[in-house]
């Protein structure tokens, strides 16, 4: 494998320096301290493309080496980083002196849109903290609504009683308001983000629904199909760099900037699933446990859906880890383990200790051996980069999540049918929710306390419960039809529809849709609520329930199934680069 590197100075924010000391050789990651401020340079490898690449994350790994690749044309590593610098500084530039509040707030919902926020994250946060004060009695709807967006999407406290200025003496939201469509669309943006309690947001979202809905605007029914606060940030880059570049108004520069940094970005996934695919090769899983399921790649994408920004490579890494093991412990409780070898497992995972190994079948101690050494290994990242001893709280995380695999087996054995609520509190952990908000909140290490600490190993703070059951709610209608075809147990739209007497499917969906709804209120409350917990790990549940969506919603009726989904987001970010 040939490639070049060129060197861009991101920030002062933690960058991955990657080494290839012989161009014959696979990429390799090195000396990489995820989240400390430093000095370093991010040198992105100007890495192979693929082209005519078919891939399929339920095909395991073999793609990454078959296929046939040739190099991505980029000019040389010093004309890049004066452009690129360049174009940067003429982006900082006009962000920082635009002349009024609105046209800062647009830029910034463009910057960040077109996936450039991380680039300018200080001086977006000095401008979100000088708008937040006050409020001008001047603004239209548009900008209100926008600025309320903007400002709480970036983890500060605007107060929805903003919109109280365009309701009428009745409480409602005033009539005149439906001509202003721009104005309309900005308050249903909006209210997205609106929190339990916050009703002015609820009959916002009533209101520009009733009056937008009429509307044949392609920007109009996007949002409808997918509001901006539910949007997976890597995809919607893709998507609205497009978009942009339509658009005859749009800045060269910013398009410049955003085409070069997502194709940069894109080589280092490469980079990242190249080193992944390496360690799950080695870990021989795969090959040994036929029974399970080989996706390192599907679980890559959950990692980038969860941590978008550059500066979180080796946290991405360390993840996608975790869920493929956990892919292959729901393969061995599911389809493969008998209910008394499922017993012995769950009892050497309570005890945590590797004599217990010696008593389970072959299959399920290269489960355990895999579990147990990868854990270690995070631990000693963790410590290494963090100087936090963490094992206890990454125990509990697996303890936990085995514990309720072991509940569904239970179930199985006993023919016992769960209500909803049981069945959606065990599937919350089932779904890897706590065990993968827990490692992550130790390896991204920003906002860690004693405080906080030491709550992990009592309870898990609401926010990690409501971003689960929105996981688990999208998971069941993604893929309850797979599961049923491997035998898993009913899922949460056959129980919904048991239990309150429902006869047509596509009403229990329905229902399970306001669900998830609900569930977004609930989660949007640790964006206004008091918190113990840091905004990075917020935003990281945050972003679990947008790639849920992302990942999981789909038409049935036109063929399609939660794989060919996940293959097709994969493709789009890590293999297709987009066209200068």
């Amino acid at each position: 494998m040939t490639s070049q590197l060129f060197s861009v100075n991101l920030s002062s924010k933690a960058a991955n320096v990657v080494s290839s000391s012989n161009a014959r050789h696979e990429w390799r990651l090195v000396s990489y301290s995820p989240c400390k401020s430093s000095s370093r340079v991010f040198r992105f490898p100007v890495l192979l493309r693929a082209t005519d690449v078919s891939i399929s994350t339920t095909q395991g790994n073999d793609f990454l080496l078959s296929n046939r690749l040739k190099p991505l044309v980029i000019s040389s590593e010093g004309d890049v980083s004066k452009q690129i610098y360049k174009l940067k500084e003429n982006t900082r530039r006009a962000l920082m002196t635009a002349s009024n509040p609105t046209m800062k707030l647009k830029l910034v919902d463009m910057i960040q849109r077109l996936g450039l926020g991380y680039i300018f994250e200080e001086d977006i946060k000095i401008i979100l903290e000088t708008l937040s004060h006050g409020q001008p009695d001047d603004d239209d709807l548009y900008t209100v609504a926008l600025r309320f967006r903007i400002l709480r999407h970036n983890g500060l406290h605007p107060n929805p009683d903003v919109f109280g200025a365009f309701m009428d003496a009745n409480g409602k939201f005033d009539e005149s308001l439906v001509e202003d469509t721009e104005g309309l669309l900005s308050l249903y943006e909006a209210s997205y983000l609106g929190a339990n309690g916050e009703d002015i947001l609820s009959q916002a979202k009533e209101f520009t629904t009733t009056h937008l809905n009429k509307s044949v605007s392609r920007q109009i029914l996007e949002s409808f199909e997918i509001p901006r606060h539910l949007r997976m940030a890597r995809l919607e880059a893709r998507r609205y760099i497009e978009e942009y570049g339509n658009d005859i108004d749009h800045t060269p520069v910013f398009l410049k900037l955003a085409k070069l940094e997502y194709n940069q970005i894109q080589s280092l996934h490469q980079m990242e699933v190249a080193e992944l695919s390496r360690w799950w090769r080695d870990l021989g899983l795969a090959s040994k446990l036929t029974f399970a399921r080989d996706r390192p790649i599907e679980c890559f994408l959950w990692s980038v859906g969860l941590l978008p920004e550059p500066k979180y490579s080796t946290v991405r890494i360390e993840l996608a880890k975790t869920i493929s093991i956990l892919l292959v412990i729901d393969d061995v409780f599911d389809t493969y383990g008998t209910y008394d070898d499922l017993v012995l497992f769950t009892k050497a995972i309570q005890r945590w200790d590797v004599d217990e190994m010696e008593q389970l079948p072959e299959y399920m101690k290269i489960c355990y051996m895999a579990l147990f050494n990868t854990t270690n290994e995070i631990c000693h990242v963790i410590h290494k980069n963090h100087g936090l001893s963490v094992l206890p709280y990454l125990r509990k995380s697996w303890i936990d999540t085995i514990q309720a695999f072991m509940v569904e087996a239970e179930w199985v054995k006993r023919g016992y049918e769960p209500n909803l609520k049981d069945y959606i509190d065990n599937g919350i952990t089932t779904a890897g929710t706590y065990m993968a908000l827990v490692h992550l909140f130790f390896l991204i290490g920003e906002g860690v306390t004693p405080i906080n600490m030491t709550s992990l190993l009592h309870s898990y703070p609401p926010f990690f419960t409501h971003a689960g059951k929105i996981l688990r709610l999208w998971d069941d209608l993604g893929t309850s039809k797979e599961e049923q075809e491997r035998g898993d147990i009913a899922s949460s739209v056959q129980v919904l529809m048991k239990e309150k007497n429902i006869k047509s499917e596509e009403d229990g969906r329905k229902q399970i849709l306001e669900l998830i709804q609900t569930s977004w209120k609930e989660l949007n409350d640790a964006l206004v609520a008091p918190n113990i917990f840091p905004f990075s790990i917020i935003n990281v549940a945050l972003n679990m329930s947008r790639a849920s969506q992302v990942v999981y919603q789909h038409d049935d009726n036109d063929g399609n199934s939660y794989f060919s989904s996940v293959d097709d987001h994969a493709r789009s970010l890590f293999f297709t680069p987009i066209d200068m």
